[in-house]
C-alpha cells in the first residue's frame, strides 16, 4: 500500500479490509479513531514521563554525590535511622529492586488471583522485611564509595530504560497485587507502568529526608 504526504495521518483501507489509523495531524475525526489515537498517544506520553523521571533522578543523584562532603555523608538524615550515605544507597536501591519486580509483575498477572495470596504472605512478613531493609542499606553503603554508587546508579537506569523501550504497550497495563505494608507507595493493585513510576516516587520522598547542603 503506497502512502504519500497527503495521505499521512489518514485512515487507510488495506487490501485485506483492515483499517489502519495513522495518528497525525490529518487523522480521521471519527470518534472511535480519535479514541484509538488518544490512547496510543497517552501510553507514549506515559513512557516518556517515566523516562524523564529516570533521567531527572539520575542528574539529581549525581549532583548530591558530587556536592556532599564526607562529613555531610556521615551526618544523620531527617526522620530515618540512616546516615545520609546510607539513605543515598537506599534511594538507589529502590531502582535496583524494580529491576527484579518487573518480571514478577508479569508472573503474578498470570496467576488466578493476580498474586493476592503471595502479597498477603509478604505483608505478614513486614517486620523481618523492615529489619532486612534497614541493615541492607547500612551494609550496602559500606561497600559503595560515592564514585561507585554513581556508576551503579547509571547502570541501573540504563538497564531500566532499555527494558522500558522494549516493553510492549499491552504489558504496561498488566496488573499484580502488592504488599501495601512494605512501602507507602505500593498500592493494593499496581500496573507495570505504576511499577516503573514507583522508584522515582520513592527517590523523591527520601530526598527530602537528606540533610545535605545540596539537597
Amino acid at each position: 500500500m503506497a502512502l504519500d504526504a497527503q495521505n499521512a495521518g489518514s485512515v487507510l483501507q488495506s487490501t485485506g479490509g483492515y483499517r489502519v489509523v495513522l495518528c497525525g495531524s490529518g487523522a480521521s475525526t471519527a470518534s472511535l479513531e480519535r479514541a484509538i489515537c488518544a490512547a496510543l498517544n497517552n501510553k507514549d506520553r506515559d513512557r516518556q514521563a517515566i523516562r524523564a523521571e529516570f533521567e531527572g533522578a539520575q542528574a539529581t543523584f549525581h549532583a548530591l554525590l558530587e556536592s556532599a562532603s564526607e562529613e555531610e555523608l556521615a551526618r544523620p538524615s531527617n526522620g530515618t535511622r540512616w546516615t545520609n550515605r546510607q539513605l543515598l544507597f537506599h534511594m538507589m536501591f529502590g531502582y535496583m529492586v524494580v529491576r527484579a519486580l518487573l518480571p514478577l509483575v508479569k508472573i503474578m498477572n498470570r496467576l488466578p488471583d493476580s498474586g493476592r495470596v503471595f502479597a498477603a504472605v509478604l505483608d505478614a512478613a513486614t517486620r523481618p522485611f523492615n529489619v532486612i531493609n534497614y541493615w541492607g542499606s547500612c551494609g550496602g553503603s559500606r561497600l559503595y564509595s560515592t564514585q561507585r554508587m554513581g556508576r551503579k546508579f547509571d547502570a541501573v537506569i540504563a538497564a531500566l530504560e532499555r527494558r522500558l523501550a522494549a516493553e510492549p504497550a499491552a504489558n504496561m497495563e498488566r496488573t499484580a497485587v502488592f504488599p501495601t505494608r512494605w512501602d507507602p507507595f505500593f498500592k493494593s493493585k499496581m500496573t507495570l507502568a505504576d511499577v516503573y513510576h514507583y522508584p522515582t516516587q520513592h527517590f523523591e520522598f527520601h530526598k527530602r529526608q537528606l540533610t545535605l547542603s545540596g539537597s
